[in-house]
């Protein structure tokens, strides 16, 4: 399944890092930047949490929380939050059913092995809950700017 501009974006519930279910509708009235990265505490994907970090003051301006989304558990999540003091809530995607409705849980291919895994991306909902922007396979330093761009 492939999420395009204009649609509604998938209703879901996941467990937070604090072990809270969050419900997307439970946003509404806000924009919501959801973004997508492969796992905890990695290089790129460090890179691309901690962009999301430095710039969640221009989010807040703009009405917008984040919402981060990763195959890894709450434990591991908690301990990432910490170690970089990330400001907005991390989901637990462990069955991957967040990524497989966005259209993000791709085939992979790394040193000849093919594996199912995130396909970096990021996502702009509205205050309605339509998805207004969509980026799929972003550079981890270039996703929070086009978020925050893609906000107007």
């Amino acid at each position: 399944m492939s999420i395009s501009i204009g649609q509604p974006a998938p209703e879901f519930t996941a467990l937070s890092d604090a072990g809270v279910p969050v419900r997307l509708s439970d946003f509404r009235g806000q924009r919501v930047i959801l973004y997508f990265y492969p796992k905890d505490d990695t290089p790129g994907c460090t890179t691309q949490s901690c962009d999301f970090r430095d710039q969640h003051p221009a989010f807040t301006e703009k009405n917008a929380v984040i919402l981060g989304v990763s195959p890894d558990g709450i434990a591991s999540h908690q301990q990432f939050k910490a170690k970089y003091q990330l400001p907005f809530v991390l989901l637990a995607d462990t069955d991957h059913a967040i990524a497989e409705a966005y259209g993000v849980w791709v085939e992979k291919q790394m040193y000849g092995r093919q594996f199912m895994g995130i396909d970096r991306s990021h996502f702009v909902i509205d205050e309605h809950g339509v998805v207004i922007a969509a980026e799929r396979g972003v550079k981890p330093a270039a996703s929070a700017a086009a978020a925050l761009a893609a906000l107007g």
